[in-house]
């Protein structure tokens, strides 16, 4: 492809991208296509001689759309959700520019980034816009570049916990280590440790401690699903006489099941200095909100965190992925995961004015994340970040009135919270379905319509709908209108 066909072909892709959004409502959320399908529609083994641009994006409509799940689909757009607690699929609300423009401009240069020295504007770029996006959420300022402390942005909250446990886990055997312990003795320090997080928290911190090798264990929540200080307290009473040493808890602002948010200062009290455990706040979805003044009561005790994460690119309007991640003291994290062999050794890096992001994250090379947050927050600004943080309040307000409206048929298990809420669908008396039942037959049937798009969740023995806005482009009539489909089906079911 020369010049002036990549000019042709990027003016026709941004036309297909453009068509595509005006033409959003028409389609079905759900693909109706089989398991297997594209394999029996494309060729066993690569072509041997290139093929038109014609041909590929003709295959592309007539092969690759027929199973595309359309998110911003017209009854879609609001995100209704029956959600399985351990379902990672891209079921939360993506709010967002209806195209990456910003990657275009990461796209012109390719660089590979993996140092200072290999593109000094995407790292420095990165600290800048980590340092105005702490400012805006109000983090302590312990988080900042300017101190001990920093962010970087990794691909996403499960690849962000994941760093912070292996950080967490290092911090004490460096410790070990500088006592004068052998590796013998420092494996049996590290067979000992022991990790937190609660029945709510998200499956990551578990998938994390498989990764770091380390011991895991989930904690109790309260009625109103939150993680309490006094239930921290005794599991590490009970652990440390028992012979373990607990290194690392994840607190959440914004559970994946109800939004709940864990007491942070409780936690942070049950912590003893004696014990270095690493107190990681998990904000992926809900920590956008901390932009708005009246959300930052749920922040209390993060100034306390070792660290804090949330997803610019599920509530903040940013392109996936995008998930910022900040510590109290970067050299956490440069100790555990600083590797120097001579090919990436560079006379800007060994003076140790520059910061190489590569020692904050698992892999080596990374993208230019940091561009589209850029971009991002100087296109819509603050300003307009807490207008539509506060839209999809208002639209997931609306739903709850709605489901208010018919106690009959409907009854809310968890009050909003931000702009998540949960419910279930009642049966009628004559019926011999339970709640539960009611629930799961809406779901499928929904499901299998294409209408909607629901999974589900569980709280306690309850199995509920998790509702949240989920598009920049949800409006009532939206929220209107996909109440109407869940109420006919339900009342069918019921």
């Amino acid at each position: 492809m020369d010049l002036n066909e990549f000019r042709k072909r990027g003016h026709e892709a941004v036309e297909r991208i453009a068509k595509y959004y005006e033409e959003l409502e028409k389609y079905k959320v759900l693909s109706s296509v089989d398991p297997g399908y594209l394999g029996k529609s494309l060729p066993q083994e690569a072509p041997e001689e290139p093929e038109s641009f014609d041909t590929i994006a003709r295959d592309f409509e007539e092969k690759i759309m027929p199973g595309v799940t359309h998110w911003y689909a017209f009854e879609k757009a609001c995100d209704f959700e029956i959600r399985k607690f351990d379902n990672l699929n891209c079921s939360f609300p993506w709010s967002q520019l209806c195209v990456d423009v910003p990657n275009m401009f990461t796209d012109v240069t390719s660089e590979v980034r993996f140092n200072w020295q290999t593109s000094p504007s995407c790292t420095e770029l990165e600290t800048v816009v980590l340092d105005w996006v702490a400012k805006l959420l109000h983090l302590d300022p312990g988080f900042l570049s300017q101190g001990k402390g920093g962010g970087v942005i990794q691909g996403s909250a499960s690849e962000a916990i994941a760093v912070v446990v292996i950080a967490a886990r290092e911090r004490v055997l460096r410790l070990v280590r500088n006592s004068g312990a052998d590796d013998e003795e420092i494996g049996k320090v590290s067979s000992r440790l022991i990790a937190y997080s609660s029945t709510q928290t998200h499956s990551a911190t578990k998938k994390a401690c498989i990764i770091a090798n380390v011991r895991h264990r989930v904690l109790p929540v309260d009625e109103h699903f939150r993680l309490r200080g006094h239930d921290v307290a005794a599991a590490i009473k009970e652990d440390v006489e028992s012979g373990y040493i607990p290194f690392f808890i994840t607190a959440t602002i914004g559970t994946t099941n109800s939004g709940a948010v864990d007491a942070i200062s409780e936690i942070a009290d049950a912590l003893t200095a004696e014990i270095p455990i690493w107190l990681h706040v998990d904000a992926a979805w809900a920590g956008s909100a901390l932009i708005c003044e009246e959300y930052r009561v749920y922040s209390k005790g993060v100034e306390r965190a070792d660290s804090f994460n949330f997803n610019m690119h599920k509530w903040m309007l940013t392109n996936f992925d995008c998930s910022p991640l900040w510590v109290k003291n970067r050299s956490e994290l440069t100790e555990a995961f600083s590797v120097s062999p001579a090919y990436l050794r560079n006379a800007n890096s060994d003076s140790g004015l520059v910061t190489d992001y590569r020692d904050w994250q698992l892999p080596l090379g990374r993208r230019f994340r940091s561009l589209k947050s850029w971009f991002v927050l100087r296109t819509y600004g603050a300003t307009g970040i807490r207008a539509h943080i506060r839209k999809h309040v208002h639209l997931a307000r609306l739903f709850e009135s709605h489901i208010q409206s018919r106690p009959d048929l409907f009854k809310v298990m968890t009050p909003l919270s931000f702009a998540i809420l949960t419910f279930q669908i009642l049966p009628s008396s004559e019926s011999k379905l339970t709640a539960n039942d009611s629930t799961r037959l809406v779901c499928d049937r929904i499901n299998d319509s294409g209408r909607l798009m629901l999974t589900h969740t569980v709280l306690g023995e309850n199995r509920v709908i998790r509702f949240v806005p989920g598009s920049p482009w949800t409006e009532e009539r939206h929220i209107n209108d996909a109440f109407q489909i869940i109420k006919e089906v339900a009342t069918d079911v019921a």
